[in-house]
């Protein structure tokens, strides 16, 4: 259940204003740290236009509980469901939907969140639909790195910011900046023990040891979760990285750049994750 009572109160006073003076805009890009707190506002917004109480949005009237278990017809939302990323079929049958006429309402809400997890072609698919929405339809896209949605994407929305300039740092604005949710990266817990293994595989594939395979045996076995899994590529991609501004490893670095890329492009097409590992130690054998 969706608990409006945990919402960005300025934000929210905004949007209050917008809706009274009749001035939604068609789509917004919603950009928090806590994206929880993000889609909770867009359910309150999808309440406040549809509550039958005095106090909007009272969150106890029908509309509004229907609106918060998820029922509404008239209110949609795409995610990722623990998926790596959000494609293109998961956004391809919103179009026709969202052509269709409210059903028990004004206006049709579509929600997208992690949207930092669409892929290039859902991107692109979405783009008609910020454009030149068929019906009334409020789009909302949440995301915790605006940088990572599309500039296409991001043109066609209005941006309202959570953070109100709060600047995170350390590992939490690491994870953040490669895409992790705050659920993700509370998930993930305590990574020092993690770290370290991803370290010596590292090591291990630069020196050509043969001690590689069986250290990514080990580490696609302790990775039962896709946050686990994400995360142990995302801190090979920043060893990888940090070893670009060493002149001596340079080369080295570039080349395991380029196979992480093709990781990528395994896990995409469904490759599981131990033999994507497999795959980069023998690389590097």
């Amino acid at each position: 259940m969706i608990d409006i009572s945990n919402i960005g109160t300025k934000q929210a006073e905004f949007l209050k204003r917008a809706y009274q003076q009749k001035k939604l805009a068609h789509s917004y890009l919603f950009v928090d740290s806590d994206e929880t707190r993000a889609l909770n506002t867009a359910y309150w917004l999808a309440c406040l236009f549809n509550c039958t109480g005095e106090n909007k949005p009272d969150g106890t009237c029908q509309n509004c509980k229907q609106i918060l278990s998820g029922n509404h017809p008239d209110v949609l939302l795409v995610e990722p469901e623990g998926k790596q990323t959000l494609g293109i079929d998961q956004v391809r049958p919103l179009k026709e939907e969202l052509a269709k006429s409210p059903v028990e309402s004004s206006r049709r809400f579509f929600f997208i969140n992690e949207a930092q997890k669409m892929t290039l072609s859902a991107a692109n698919g979405l783009l008609n639909l910020l454009e030149e929405p068929i019906a009334p339809v409020v789009t909302i896209l949440i995301t915790n790195n605006s940088d990572q949605i599309l500039p296409t994407v991001r043109s066609r929305t209005q941006i309202i910011n959570f953070d109100n300039g709060e600047k995170l740092t350390g590992k939490t604005a690491l994870l953040l900046e490669n895409g992790f949710s705050k659920n993700e990266i509370e998930e993930l817990g305590n990574l020092d023990k993690l770290d370290q293994s991803i370290k010596y595989f590292y090591q291990e594939m630069l020196e050509h040891n043969s001690l590689a395979l069986v250290s990514a045996h080990k580490l696609s076995e302790s990775a039962k979760l896709v946050s686990e899994q994400r995360y142990i590529l995302v801190k090979l991609k920043l060893l990888a990285e940090h070893d670009l501004t060493d002149s001596l490893k340079m080369n080295i670095a570039a080349r395991m750049l380029d196979n992480l890329v093709e990781i990528d492009k395994m896990r995409l097409n469904n490759v599981n994750f131990r033999n994507s590992l497999d795959y980069l130690a023998l690389n590097w054998k």
